[in-house]
């Protein structure tokens, strides 16, 4: 038996804590197969900040998420059991220990996560935690930009650059490594040189656009294989119509119907994690960026349950 959220038709949804869909905490279980966890820490960003407040914001506008997903035929609260895992305290005043405590946390938690940002820094110490347990992982990286620079100001661990450590590491497979929804201008056509030096494919928002929700998919799957596979979601993916409150936004991006048809179409993959990162709630409104996202981490949460169940 699965402990579920707290049933809305006893405590209304916009009353009691805000964990992760109304979810138990990871210390009221005996066992999860699935946690969500924050990672409010934002020092890596580049132009606007705010992110450190993403993880309470998409929890909050979690509280209207339900138990069954038609689109995927799952219950993933009551067939696996999913909780919250609370958020890991990252040094906000050190890059290099953040990313040392990230990394450790994440590996200590004994269950699939999907990780709420927070800035997409974090994603480094999560794959590498990931590798740790996985070996080298496919990479699908959903991101208006391709977060592969070198240095930002001479440094070398920023939100942009942390999947050109994660190729140099060794953590990820540069056979699968997949960018979606890319757009907007670049520093120079080094920029895709490199990237593509990396191993990465790109499918950019215009892709998307022209090719159609089932050819990206079938790209992608073809990509991956049977690999295990780690999601990536820079919210700003997203179009800011759709996604406003975000520290990097770029005009002409998905909508949040696309990013969410491609995700579903990622059922039966290995999938072994994931991140929501990006969601910087003062530059946001209505939720609007904040309820994307938590449905992003709802669908991430729900392919990792119908993963699990499909392998037991």
């Amino acid at each position: 038996m699965t402990i579920g959220p707290v049933d809305s038709s006893r405590v209304p949804r916009f009353a009691g804590p805000a964990t992760f869909a109304r979810l138990p905490r990871l210390d009221q279980v005996e066992r999860a197969d699935v946690a969500v966890v924050g990672v409010p820490f934002d020092s890596g960003v580049s132009y606007r900040p705010g992110a450190r407040f993403g993880p309470a914001a998409v929890r909050e506008a979690s509280r209207l998420l339900r138990p069954y997903h038609p689109g995927l035929d799952v219950s993933p609260f009551e067939q696996v059991q999913v909780a919250d895992a609370g958020d890991i305290a990252a040094n906000p005043f050190d890059i290099g220990a953040a990313i040392e405590a990230i990394e450790e946390a994440a590996g200590s938690i004994d269950a699939r996560l999907v990780t709420i940002g927070g800035d997409h820094t974090i994603a480094l110490p999560l794959l590498r935690a990931a590798a740790r347990k996985h070996g080298p992982v496919a990479l699908l990286h959903f991101d208006a930009h391709l977060d592969t620079w070198d240095t930002y100001f001479g440094a070398e661990y920023t939100h942009g650059t942390p999947f050109r450590r994660a190729v140099e590491e060794g953590l990820v497979d540069t056979e699968a490594l997949s960018h979606v929804g890319t757009r907007g201008p670049l520093y120079g056509k080094k920029d895709l040189e490199d990237d593509r030096r990396l191993g990465f494919g790109i499918l950019t928002a215009a892709d998307v656009l022209r090719r159609g929700l089932d050819e990206v998919v079938d790209v992608l799957r073809q990509r991956i294989g049977e690999r295990p596979l780690y999601v990536s979601v820079d919210i700003d993916v997203l179009d800011p119509a759709h996604a406003p409150g975000t520290g990097t936004p770029e005009a002409g991006g998905l909508t949040s119907r696309e990013l969410l048809e491609i995700l579903r179409g990622l059922a039966g993959c290995d999938l072994i994690g994931a991140d929501v990162v990006e969601v910087a709630p003062a530059y946001d409104h209505a939720e609007i960026t904040s309820v994307a996202a938590s449905h992003v981490a709802y669908d991430l949460v729900s392919l990792l349950a119908l993963r699990q169940e499909n392998q037991t």
